[in-house]
């Protein structure tokens, strides 16, 4: 990537080089059913001026196209002025320069890959041999962008990211079709997840006893219920339920949070923050230090000890509701503008011990794997769960079988009364809003009250 420069003549502009590269390859039953490469990549440019936007792209990233969209996008945004006169608009001005880049392990030849796949194949016909069906799947994307803003940012950004799933799938007690899966995902590209037999064999033997549990799984009690959040549902759950009526410009739209700042919307056990790049002292997933918009990414905390302290902003939604830029900016592909995204968003750890926390039910749920679900900015949500037990006398008992969890997140937190002691991190998904964008989530277990689908 070269130099680049933002357009002038407006009153801000930012202009971006940005590669995506990505990987994917799935077995099934030991036959390659996918295979691919791709690389794609491009110039864009985005201008304010008077209170309009203009954005322009193209698949080019040489100094030609550059100029070519500088000069469109500011047409575009002038075009735009014909609509009249717009309320001045003051954005952050901070700059941020520097390089953030990515040094990991060599990447693993397709050979190498494909073996360990066929391997683990192999492996799978011996160890299990009433599975009706296993699957692998993996893939990794690199993404490299370098950001330039009319106020003096310059940076190198790079989001890094790889995943490996196993699917199983047999017949319950009734003949019916059980499929679980599990995943394995973290900042680098397959080389860097140090994949193995010996690694993956006590992964695939724990999701073979859960999916055999499974088989004979008995139906949940409908109704408020007592359940204890894995760490992984309960990310899933503050990203989704939580995360985007936190974004600013879904705060601008109306959403439910947007008049509760300095108010109770969850117990006081529950602090949620969206990390720019580290916790600990260590890097995260996927971490942010320059955003597409220019701006240094800064960590938001948006509940402390139960109480709304923030939002997640761009230039544009800092200024309107006169709080600072956070750097949540992303763009997913050259011809995507950049909107305000999460990047590693989890409630923090608490006190409870995992196994306290289940002898503490008398009667109860551990949910553990979550399906597809959906949220609104109301807060509300609705999720699948994949993978559950109940809980009798302290212990865990029998699987269930698929159910839902549904709710209003503002009450579903105000019911939690421990929060476990360790922390979950994944970056295997991905979130939509207009365009995917790679996040990562996480957190402890919760235990709380909600709503569950059953009998």
């Amino acid at each position: 990537m070269g130099t680049i420069h933002a357009p002038s003549g407006v009153d801000y502009s930012e202009a971006r080089q940005h590669e995506l590269r990505k990987t994917r390859i799935v077995m099934v039953d030991g036959d390659l059913t996918a295979n691919s490469e791709t690389t794609e990549g491009g110039s864009s440019a985005r201008v304010f001026n008077k209170g309009y936007w203009g954005f322009a792209s193209t698949p080019a990233m040489d100094e030609s196209g550059a100029r070519k969209v500088a000069k469109k996008a500011v047409e575009n945004a002038n075009i735009m002025c014909r609509f009249g006169d717009q309320p001045k608009l003051v954005m952050p001005s901070e700059s941020h320069v520097g390089e953030y880049g990515f040094n990991g392990r060599p990447p693993l030849g397709q050979k190498e890959t494909i073996e360990l796949l066929e391997n683990l194949q192999a492996l799978c016909k011996v160890k299990y041999p009433r599975l009706k069906s296993t699957s692998f799947m993996l893939m990794q994307e690199g993404h490299e962008k370098r950001i330039a803003t009319s106020n003096g940012s310059d940076g190198l950004s790079t989001t890094h990211r790889a995943a490996f799933y196993i699917f199983f799938s047999a017949e319950d007690k009734n003949g019916r079709p059980v499929r679980l899966a599990e995943t394995f995902s973290g900042r680098g590209s397959l080389a860097d997840l140090q994949l193995s037999v010996d690694l993956l064999e006590p992964k695939m033997d724990e999701l073979h006893r859960h999916l055999q549990a499974k088989c004979n799984a008995v139906a949940p009690r409908g109704g408020e219920q007592t359940v204890i959040i894995s760490p992984a549902l309960a990310g899933m759950l503050a990203h989704e339920a939580m995360g985007h009526p936190c974004e600013a410009d879904s705060v601008l739209g109306g959403a439910a949070t947007a008049n509760l700042v300095g108010k109770p919307v969850a117990s006081e056990l529950v602090t949620m923050v969206d990390l720019a790049h580290s916790y600990n002292g260590e890097e995260l997933m996927v971490p942010v230090y320059i955003d597409d918009e220019g701006t240094e990414a800064k960590d938001v905390t948006l509940i402390e000890d139960g109480i709304l302290k923030s939002f997640m902003t761009n230039r544009e939604s800092a200024a309107k509701l006169g709080i600072a830029a956070s750097g949540n900016a992303r763009a997913y592909t050259f011809n995507d503008e950049p909107l305000i995204r999460m990047r590693n968003t989890a409630i923090l750890p608490g006190t409870s011990k995992l196994e306290d926390m289940i002898a503490g039910i008398e009667d109860g749920y551990y949910l553990m794997h979550t399906g597809n679900g959906q949220a609104d900015s109301t807060t509300e949500f609705m999720f699948g769960i994949q993978l559950g037990y109940e809980i009798k006398n302290g212990k865990l008992g029998n699987a269930i079988t698929d159910t839902t969890v549904s709710g209003t997140a503002i009450n579903m937190l105000k019911t939690v009364d421990a929060v476990s002691d360790d922390m979950y991190w994944e970056c295997n998904g991905y979130c939509g809003k207009k365009q995917p964008m790679v996040v990562s989530l996480g957190g402890p277990a919760l235990r709380a009250q909600i709503h569950l689908g059953g009998e």
